[in-house]
């Protein structure tokens, strides 16, 4: 078979189009978790599970029992449903080739095959491939998750604004669980005719729409002092909510998006857009943070970044606080 997103793959589950063995592998758990569960939870009726579902671990199991209990018939039910979490675990998992050669139709075989992959040159894999699915599961990293929030939303006839996304990864970083639970909660309780927004952020998931990590970029960006203080001082008060690890990272992100900003040749919303790993929307904000931040500032800041994550681990810190460790950066940043 052909390599299949998520998406078809879920599509042809829900049709009720079935492959004999799935190969789930990758570093994103999420989409291996989704497909699997769907299968476990969807394909058998509660009673059928009784005798037709069996759900193996990886370290507890062998291939032999795997193999067995694959072959077994359905009983008054359609399929035979066996589930193997954590098959990374699994020792010579390239012994089940001989059943993946000849699966059963009867059964679906489902390997959850987590943080890893198996070489797709090897004999396995491409018995995998001709007999049922391979599914890879990449790891999303953190300029992808606004589009990936987007059309997860989307999936549920939602939308969302792109500043109310960003504070979502901020806040939440690059957990695709975490933040499906979140937008879960706010399709409950935002009506989809309304588009998500950072006051719904705040209200239904608890993020401050005014003293979050986003805004103070913001105030940077446009160099407002008074606004960059309020914030770092709600930053002090506040510590578990912003802390300066965390923070210091994200700026260092975002002043090197800045610095390869202040270098493009071709400053159009499309290209500095697909330069910087942002949406178009956010490329006026690094304009303006241009206009405000030199080129030989922006690489004293980054200094200033290195410098300060290095304080915030406790290397050269002379027992600062979070807080003042804050203020101290901000104002060199801004000076």
């Amino acid at each position: 078979m052909p390599e299949l997103k998520i998406h078809d793959i879920l599509s042809n589950l829900k049709k009720r189009i079935y492959a004999p063995v799935y190969f789930l592998q990758g570093e994103e758990s999420f989409f291996i978790d989704k497909i699997s569960d769907y299968i476990e939870e969807n394909i058998l009726t509660e009673a059928e599970k009784a005798f037709n579902l069996s759900v193996l671990y990886g370290k507890e199991t062998s291939v032999e029992t795997i193999i067995s209990t694959a072959k077994k018939y359905p009983m008054a039910a359609s399929h035979n449903v066996v589930i193997v979490k954590e098959a990374q675990n699994l020792s010579g998992i390239e012994k089940l080739q001989s059943y993946v050669e000849h699966p059963l139709d009867s059964t679906i075989l489902v390997l959850n095959y987590k943080y890893k992959k198996i070489d797709k040159r090897k004999k396995f894999a491409v018995s995998i491939k001709k007999h049922g699915v391979l599914f890879e599961s990449p790891r999303i990293y953190e300029n992808q998750i606004p589009k990936w929030i987007n059309e997860y939303l989307a999936g549920k006839a939602y939308k969302i604004s792109p500043k109310a996304a960003l504070m979502l990864v901020e806040f939440l970083g690059t957990h695709l669980e975490k933040i499906a639970n979140e937008l879960d909660k706010l399709t409950i309780n935002v009506p989809p005719s309304e588009v998500i927004s950072d006051k719904h952020i705040e209200e239904y998931i608890g993020i401050s729409k005014d003293y979050n990590l986003f805004e103070l970029q913001n105030a940077l960006g446009t160099k407002n002092i008074l606004k960059a203080n309020k914030i770092i001082h709600y930053f002090a008060a506040n510590p578990k909510e912003a802390p300066l690890i965390r923070n210091v990272y994200m700026l260092y992100l975002y002043f090197s998006k800045l610095l390869i900003y202040s270098q493009l040749k071709d400053k159009s919303s499309r290209n500095a857009a697909a330069a910087l790993g942002v949406s178009p929307y956010f490329v006026k904000d690094y304009a303006t943070a241009a206009r405000h931040y030199p080129l030989g500032k922006l690489i004293q800041i980054i200094h200033i970044l290195r410098e300060y994550d290095m304080k915030a681990k406790g290397i050269d810190n002379a027992g600062m606080s979070e807080g003042e460790l804050y203020k101290e950066m901000i104002f060199k940043i801004l000076h």
